[in-house]
């Protein structure tokens, strides 16, 4: 590195998405892939970088963003100046809303929703619109097609997960000897019992698989949307995130996200995260804010003044 950067110069590029290396000589840039795709021309450019400053190859992150390593702290302005060209941007660290990380639910079989789809609204609204919104702690945001739960939305800050909730029509049961919803059911939630097809809902995930199964139409669609988790985190302390307990539409998951933040950022401690702050606060006290509307009239209140700035936060 031909200039020798202080403190406040590093955590500056860091916040920017050019991390310093261990080496302390070269930064990783830190390239944001929304909903986790690259078009050919945004794939093509990575790698040209990647070959011209860096080391001449990438890795991808657990969160879908694409990482060059190896860049010389005086190539980082023509850097952005190439990634520009293409639409593409450094970016994904920082006390603030993560890139949103989500799985394939688009294009699989066992897909509830347009996961990717739902994955843009996210990231246009609260990372790009939110990206100066400075919080205790980093928030993460997973959308997950299904309860096969490949991304683990239960284990981010904030959680997304598509359901379709079944219901039985008794009348239209004729309690087959091979029942084709008892055999769809995966987690054993369907079962004939005395000639009736019976749905455990303890037992069952929602995934929605019993639905068309019946050749007599028994099982209906009762509800359809996505399961919301709130305060999951991985890592050194792992956290299981709180279930919202309801069958939410995307819209109304957008608001409760929105809601998320302004409470995190008015009750979590500086370096707190989110489940932290669920469990010193109470979940039951936390849910309650979280469905109810009354956070939202405080929201530029919420977001005014330098909360948080001053800080020791390190990752």
């Amino acid at each position: 590195m031909s200039k020798k950067l202080n403190d406040e110069e590093v955590k500056s590029l860091k916040g920017q998405g050019y991390i310093l290396q261990n080496d302390k000589e070269h930064f990783v840039c830190r390239v944001i892939t929304v909903d986790g795709t690259l078009t050919p021309d945004k794939g093509k450019k990575i790698f040209q970088i990647a070959d011209k400053y860096g080391e001449g190859h990438v890795n991808f992150t657990t969160r879908l963003t694409v990482e060059i390593p190896g860049i010389k702290y005086e190539d980082i302005d023509k850097v952005k100046k190439e990634l520009k060209e293409v639409g593409l941007y450094a970016g994904g660290t920082g006390p603030r809303v993560r890139p949103v990380v989500s799985c394939k639910g688009t294009v699989c079989n066992f897909g509830l929703l347009d996961t990717q789809e739902l994955n843009r609204r996210i990231h246009e609204r609260f990372y790009l619109g939110w990206y100066n919104v400075t919080l205790p702690h980093k928030f993460k945001i997973g959308v997950g097609g299904c309860p096969n739960n490949c991304i683990k939305p239960n284990l981010n800050d904030l959680g997304i997960m598509g359901q379709r909730k079944p219901k039985v029509d008794k009348d239209l049961c004729s309690g087959c000897k091979k029942c084709g919803v008892e055999s769809a059911c995966r987690v054993k939630a369907a079962k004939v019992v005395d000639g009736e097809i019976q749905i455990d809902f303890d037992k069952c995930n929602n995934c929605g698989l019993c639905i068309d199964k019946c050749h007599f139409d028994a099982i209906e669609l009762d509800k359809e949307g996505v399961k919301i988790f709130i305060g999951g985190k991985w890592g050194k302390a792992t956290r299981v995130g709180t279930d919202l307990n309801k069958i939410f539409t995307q819209d109304e998951a957008l608001d409760i996200i929105e809601k998320a933040i302004l409470y995190y950022r008015e009750n979590g401690i500086t370096t707190e995260r989110f489940g932290d702050m669920v469990d010193r606060i109470g979940s039951d006290e936390v849910q309650k804010a979280l469905i109810g509307d009354e956070i939202l009239d405080r929201k530029e209140e919420i977001l005014s003044g330098d909360k948080h700035t001053k800080r020791g936060y390190s990752c």
